[in-house]
C-alpha cells in the first residue's frame, strides 16, 4: 500500500512526489504517456524562475523527473480510469493494475480542446496539430496558421516563425489575450501576420492539409486561406472524466478544492491546472504540488 498516489506525471504531479517522497513517505506518480506533461511539449520557457535566459521544457521536467527518483518516488506509466472510496482507503484503478493508497493527489492537468470544425479530425496527423514542439520540423519553409490569441498560441507561433515561411495567426478579436512580452516579439517578427476578427470554419484538404475557411466576425465574408499545416490552440478541458461521481467538480469540470487543495473527499487533494484557479502556469503547477503533498502529509498525520 502506497502512502501516496500522484495521479498525473507534470510539473505538478512531479513536484508533489518530490515533496512527498521527501518526506518519506511511500509515494507513487502515475502518468498517462511521459513524464512532464505539457510542459515537456515547450521549447522554451521565459518565465519560470531562476533561469535568467529562459529553460527548455523538456531539460526542466526531466530534471524534475530526476528530483522526484532520487527522493524514492516510483514513476508508473499508466492511466486512471476510475477511483474507489469508502474503503478506508483508495483503490485507484489504471489501464493495467490496481493501487491501493492512504492518499491521492489529482494532477491530471488539462487537454487541448478542438475547434470542432469539418476537417479537423479527418487531418488530424496531416497537417493538424495540437503541437508545435512536436510537429513544427515537419513544417519547414512551409506556411502554417495558429488559431488562438493566448499566450500559448502565441508561444507557439513565435516558434514557428523559425521553422516556417509564414505564420499567419487567426483571432476572434482585433487583440490579442497574450501578455505583452509575447505580443511585441509576435508583431515585430516580419514572417508572422494577423487574421483579426476572424474564425475558422473548416479546414479543407483530401489527404492533408491545404487551406482553412476563415469566416469574418464583422462582415461574416468567408475566404480561403492557403496553408500546409494548421496549429490550434483554442483553450482547454480538464482530465476529471474518472473523477466525475468521485470528488465535487465545477460545471467546467475543474475540481474544487479549498486552500489546502482538500477536494471534498476526505484524503483526495486535487493541484495544478486541474482545479479551479486563477492562474495555470508551470510555476504554479509547482507550487500547488507542493501544497498539495504537504496537505496529504498533514492528513497522514491525522492533523487538520
Amino acid at each position: 500500500m502506497y502512502d501516496v498516489a500522484v495521479i498525473g506525471g507534470g510539473p505538478c504531479g512531479l513536484t508533489a512526489g518530490i515533496y512527498a517522497s521527501r518526506s518519506g513517505l511511500n509515494t507513487v506518480i502515475l502518468e498517462r504517456t511521459a513524464p512532464g506533461g505539457q510542459a515537456a511539449t515547450t521549447l522554451a520557457i521565459d518565465n519560470y524562475p531562476g533561469f535568467p535566459d529562459g529553460v527548455d521544457g523538456p531539460g526542466l521536467m526531466t530534471a524534475m523527473e530526476e528530483q522526484a527518483k532520487r527522493f524514492g518516488a516510483g514513476i508508473t506509466l499508466a492511466e486512471a480510469t476510475s477511483i474507489e472510496t469508502g474503503l478506508g482507503e483508495f483503490a485507484v484503478h489504471t489501464t493495467d493494475e490496481r493501487l491501493v493508497s492512504k492518499t491521492v493527489i489529482i494532477a491530471t492537468g488539462t487537454r487541448e480542446k478542438p475547434l470542432g470544425v469539418p476537417g479537423e479530425r479527418e487531418l488530424r496527423g496531416r497537417g493538424v496539430s495540437y503541437c508545435a514542439v512536436c510537429d513544427g520540423a515537419f513544417f519547414r519553409g512551409k506556411r502554417v496558421v495558429v488559431v488562438g490569441g493566448g499566450d500559448s498560441a502565441i508561444t507557439e507561433a513565435i516558434f514557428l516563425a523559425r521553422i516556417a515561411s509564414r505564420v499567419t495567426v487567426v483571432h476572434r478579436r482585433d487583440a490579442l489575450r497574450a501578455n505583452k512580452y509575447l505580443q511585441d516579439q509576435a508583431m515585430s517578427n516580419d514572417k508572422i501576420a494577423f487574421a483579426w476578427n476572424s474564425v475558422v470554419t473548416a479546414i479543407e484538404g483530401s489527404d492533408r492539409v491545404e487551406g482553412i475557411v476563415l469566416r469574418d466576425t464583422v462582415t461574416g465574408e468567408k475566404t480561403l486561406v492557403e496553408a500546409d499545416g494548421v496549429f490550434i490552440y483554442v483553450g482547454f478541458s480538464p482530465n476529471t472524466e474518472f473523477l466525475k461521481g468521485v470528488v465535487e467538480l465545477d460545471a467546467a469540470g475543474y475540481a474544487i478544492t479549498d486552500n489546502t487543495l482538500r477536494t471534498s473527499v476526505p484524503g483526495i487533494f486535487a493541484a495544478g491546472d486541474v482545479r479551479v484557479k486563477v492562474l495555470r502556469q508551470i510555476v504554479t503547477a509547482a507550487a500547488d504540488g507542493a501544497v498539495a503533498a504537504v496537505s496529504a502529509e498533514r492528513y497522514l498525520m491525522g492533523v487538520s
